[in-house]
């Protein structure tokens, strides 16, 4: 009989680490960053390297000048660089876009602790700095497999502005619409999310929740639910950024609540607010509520009688 061995936690040990997350994340981009290319040309390949160079960049000298470990190689901040340039539209001035980076990784990422602390998705906040910023540059859309510098008009402004749009599905199912980078094709959006359930990097809570609240909200206002879920940046923000393990919330109920919030904002932004899009704001508002919702939904000890568990919430 082999010996019983008592030791400090962790007791279960995994190969699974900062670094492959983020790799697989990386992964589950690649049909996005692909798609976006396609769309809309070598000027995607461009924001997209020079937005990952600088957040990389940024994280070595902010390591460097707090005299901290540097953790470029962890691979987060190429996410972070990824994401963000995924939420501009390609006509950006790269000089704009490495704005964004500075401030997602320097001031969101960095200033609160680096990777783990911050208690906002850096992206998300960098791209709403930039709407407030350029809202110009950051409200351009080139057209979709354009020759020329040809501009369009996004489905969602078009509603807000007019209020109907006559929608071809496959069309915004594939992309061919106005739009940021990563946002416009679904079907790449959509195989990112299958590979990331398939690695278990994330599960399918807070993307289903999130999407079937807005589908839901959507169809109670008279809009067009397939024209909401496929527009705009409600598949790329559900399944890449509310998932963020720092600024979501750990419990199941605490998931669940998140995710209706996000949809519910999302949704109410865009029918009353005079934005035609309200995906950042919204996961951001949730971000920032989060600490809130873990507190509400902490599964009490095990063992302990209702009325401790009364006295204990009381006294927090």
């Amino acid at each position: 009989m082999g010996k019983l061995l008592v030791s400090s936690s962790p007791h279960v040990h995994t190969s699974t680490n900062t670094q492959r997350i983020m790799l697989d994340v990386i992964i589950a981009l690649v049909p996005a960053m692909v798609a976006s290319i396609v769309l809309f040309g070598w000027r995607s390949l461009c924001l997209l390297i020079i937005s990952v160079l600088t957040c990389v960049l940024c994280e070595y000298l902010c390591r460097k000048a707090m005299k901290r470990e540097n953790t470029i190689f962890d691979l987060s901040a190429v996410v972070t660089g990824i994401l963000l340039a995924m939420n501009v539209p390609s006509s950006l001035n790269p000089l704009m876009l490495m704005l964004g980076d500075v401030v997602a990784i320097v001031v969101v990422k960095q200033m609160f602790g680096g990777i783990g602390q911050n208690f906002v998705n850096p992206a998300l906040m960098a791209r709403i700095i930039l709407m407030n910023s350029f809202p110009g540059p950051m409200a351009t859309w080139p057209k979709p497999l354009a020759a020329d510098a040809a501009t369009t008009a996004t489905p969602l402004g078009i509603i807000n502005q007019h209020n109907t749009f006559s929608a071809n599905y496959l069309q915004l199912f594939l992309g061919d619409r106005g739009g940021c980078l990563g946002e416009t094709c679904a079907l790449a959006l959509l195989l990112g999310f299958a590979y990331l359930l398939y690695r278990r990097v994330i599960t399918p809570v807070i993307p289903l929740v999130y999407v079937g609240t807005a589908a839901l909200l959507s169809l109670l206002m008279g809009r067009d639910v397939l024209t909401d879920i496929l527009c705009g940046g409600l598949l790329l923000g559900a399944i890449f950024m509310a998932t963020d393990y720092t600024t979501s919330p750990i419990t199941l109920k605490g998931q669940i609540i998140y995710a209706i919030g996000c949809g519910c904002l999302t949704m109410l932004i865009r029918q009353f607010g005079s934005l035609p899009e309200g995906v950042s704001y919204s996961i951001i508002i949730m971000n920032i509520l989060t600490p809130l919702i873990e507190r509400a939904t902490r599964p009490h000890a095990f063992g302990k009688a209702p009325k401790e568990k009364k006295k204990e919430a009381a006294q927090q």
